[in-house]
């Protein structure tokens, strides 16, 4: 009896939370919608799979050494903890001082767990690799990078406004997620509010990296909300395309674009890194990484590199990008109010940003001769291919003629761009202040 009692209590079923068996939900939801619905699946699909394996009871395969230190309610072991943090020997005690510790702290911590025996699970290593470091987020960009082509925004320098524009939903939803702490409905500090920001840029992996600077915590939310609203951006854009345009704008037909030579698409990237990281340095990482996989590509010479962080490099790395993202999807970390105000605020910056381009191309093209169709300026929003490929699909149901595929490309590359500058300024600031 004894030997299968210890059997019973062995088993995970056990030990199933509430919190955990509706994380479990959450996670087959996300695999749901990665496999029946597409949405986003290179991500959703690996992110949603990390879930289910970082919330099956008693594995503790998301848990680093000091979580699993923790876990066991070891008196003895607290009590060595408790007294290294000067706090009291009990589990909440010792998680709130560790929030409030410095990171070499936290860090002192997390060895002294693994000197008393403890071991962090696969899905934490895998979040300090690639993550915890920045790594895989930067060798996305390295590959989306390689596989963008320049051409369509220096054939029409203007749409570089256009995704400039696009980046006001950013900076309006750190300004949303502030008022709502401002006002007691959800508390946000400064890093949180601008990690919850970058959504608006549409880039998945650039909310992966701000977020794994500024706010860990909310990294699950961040990150399956900016994928789900890229996936949804079909849905969420045309009504606010159209609400913002009339007949006649949506109609409206661009100067096909000039051939642009080898020679500029050599030297953009270059030009590019040189300008913005003198002028920004915290913004080089991203960038410099976007734009070395840019300079692969355009420069001809190294084939078999740009052919391998296009595909083999990047599929890797997306691999484990998913699983460290599910590794954040745990109960007491998403099961917060926060995660809905990231939602609610996830959507309303796709919405601003989306509209801020439109409204952009609309100004320009008050004092321009060569007119701008107002669409384009959506493709803003740096959800590549897929928003401009909305701007093109809206603008053929006006005129089936008259496509825009090419000339949304423009703004598009240029939400990219912006959305690893504007992330540069949150890391600039926030972590100043």
């Amino acid at each position: 009896m004894e030997s299968l009692n210890a059997l019973l209590q062995g088993m995970g079923l056990m030990h199933l939370g509430a919190g955990q068996a509706i994380m479990l939900l959450v996670s087959l939801l996300l695999l749901w919608l990665a496999i029946a619905k597409k949405f986003e699946p290179l991500l959703l699909l690996p992110i949603g799979f990390g879930g289910l394996l970082s919330n099956i009871p008693e594995a503790g395969m998301a848990l680093t050494a000091l979580e699993s230190l923790l876990a066991h309610h070891d008196a003895g072991q607290l009590a060595v903890i408790a007294a290294k943090l000067n706090c009291a020997p009990d589990v909440h005690a010792i998680k709130e001082a560790l929030a409030l510790a410095l990171p070499s702290v936290q860090g002192q911590m997390e060895n002294l767990a693994v000197d008393m025996g403890y071991t962090p699970g696969v899905l934490a290593l895998f979040y300090k690799v690639a993550i915890g470091s920045g790594v895989a987020p930067l060798v996305i960009f390295m590959g989306v990078g390689a596989m963008t082509d320049f051409g369509p925004l220096l054939a029409n320098p203007r749409t570089l406004l256009l995704g400039a524009a696009a980046q006001f939903g950013i900076f309006a939803t750190v300004l949303g997620a502030l008022t709502l702490n401002y006002f007691g409905l959800i508390s946000f500090t400064l890093p949180q509010a601008a990690a919850i920001g970058i959504i608006g840029g549409a880039d998945g992996p650039t909310a992966i990296y701000l977020s794994g600077k500024l706010a860990p915590e909310l990294l699950g939310a961040i990150a399956v909300a900016a994928y789900s609203y890229m996936a949804l951006v079909p849905l969420i854009q045309p009504p606010i395309m159209k609400a913002l345009t009339s007949e006649t704008e949506r109609k409206i037909r661009m100067v096909q674009l000039r051939t642009v030579s080898k020679r500029e698409k050599i030297l953009f990237p270059v030009v590019l890194l040189m300008l913005v990281a003198l002028l920004l340095p915290d913004a080089a990482p991203l960038l410099g990484m976007f734009c070395f996989g840019n300079l692969m590509r355009e420069s001809g010479v190294v084939e078999r590199l740009s052919d391998t962080v296009q595909n083999g490099l990047i599929n890797i790395v997306t691999i484990f990008l998913g699983l460290s993202v599910g590794a954040k999807l745990v109960a007491d970390k998403f099961l917060q109010p926060q995660t809905l105000g990231i939602l609610l605020l996830g959507v309303i910056a796709f919405g601003i940003g989306t509209a801020a381009g439109v409204l952009m191309a609309k100004l320009l093209n008050l004092c321009s001769k060569n007119k701008i169709n107002p669409l384009i300026g959506s493709a803003g929003v740096s959800a590549v291919p897929m928003a401009a490929r909305v701007s093109n699909k809206v603008g053929l149901e006006s005129d089936p003629q008259n496509f825009l595929l090419m000339h949304a490309m423009g703004p598009n590359v240029a939400g990219v761009i912006g959305s690893a500058i504007a992330a540069g300024v949150m890391l600039k600031y926030v972590l100043a202040m």
